[in-house]
């Protein structure tokens, strides 16, 4: 079944939520990202894929702000404006840069879950980044647990500790759900996961992609992946990199037909890829 027979709100093609011009990194004079030029549109779900080395992680970095480029632009919408205007994160000190990252999560690979219970994982952010009172944040943290499918009653006051693998990965979820983002980041979302959890973590992905946020807007979704069957599910638009360089950017129904070798020796060894240990 593939969840995206059910489509999302449509989104006006001139609404960018980021741009990457010529954007190149390199460590230790060894060049990782080689001028790459991608465009995210607001409401997109993005799947960046590519063989283990090839710079997907280097990318989002850059994206996120958390590397600094050797060359090129990085633009994202500023939410905190009402006009939301295209801004430069290149340059901007690191209080500007967390002001636009209040309004972006990250569902990370080993989920980032900090000593305590799902509580106080979930209301955290809350407490620090908004005037929600106690009671409020708990309704927030309760329903976007909900959201994830987990008993609410049964988890919330739960240790870190006792969380399975996929229960883990739920809560983690719930944690950017309930931060209500504009723009969601995972990072390899099922690698290690068995296929049944890594299907119910698919659904999860869609369903908050097309959850609305508050007042109604879209939310704009991007991963790093090796799983082929969250691909086939949700059918993203692929962007896959290759030596550093963008080798396909499309649907993913032309991905699988791509005649691009890299793309098809890539979906071969994907179901490998994806099913080893979490590192």
């Amino acid at each position: 079944m593939s969840l995206s027979n059910h489509q999302p709100t449509p989104v006006a093609a001139t609404a960018v939520e980021m741009v990457a011009t010529s954007l190149s990194k390199a460590f230790n004079n060894r060049p990782v990202l080689r001028g790459i030029n991608v465009t995210i549109r607001r409401g997109e779900i993005v799947a960046v894929v590519g063989h283990s080395g090839c710079g997907k992680t280097v990318l989002l970095d850059n994206l996120t702000g958390l590397l600094q480029p050797d060359a090129g632009s990085v633009r994202v919408v500023d939410h905190s404006r009402a006009d939301r205007p295209l801004i430069e994160m290149i340059g901007l000190d690191s209080d500007r840069k967390d002001q636009i990252r209040l309004h972006w999560a990250i569902v990370f690979q080993h989920n980032a879950l900090f000593t305590g219970t799902v509580y106080d994982n979930c209301a955290l952010w809350l407490r620090e980044h908004t005037t929600l009172n106690e009671r409020k944040i708990t309704a927030r943290v309760r329903e976007a647990l909900a959201s994830v499918k987990l008993d609410v009653d049964d988890v919330l006051h739960k240790p870190r500790e006792s969380l399975s693998g996929g229960m883990a990965k739920r809560v983690a979820i719930a944690r950017a759900v309930a931060t209500d983002p504009a723009v969601i980041f995972y990072d390899e979302p099922t690698t290690g996961l068995d296929p049944v959890v890594s299907g119910n973590i698919h659904e999860l992905i869609w369903n908050t992609h097309n959850r609305p946020r508050q007042g109604g807007e879209v939310r704009t979704s991007l991963m790093i992946t090796h799983d082929r069957e969250l691909l086939r599910r949700l059918s993203p638009r692929v962007v896959m990199l290759e030596g550093g360089i963008v080798v396909f950017d499309g649907p993913y129904e032309r991905f699988l037909l791509a005649d691009v070798p890299a793309a098809k020796q890539y979906l071969e060894h994907m179901p490998a890829l994806n099913a080893r240990p979490a590192e």
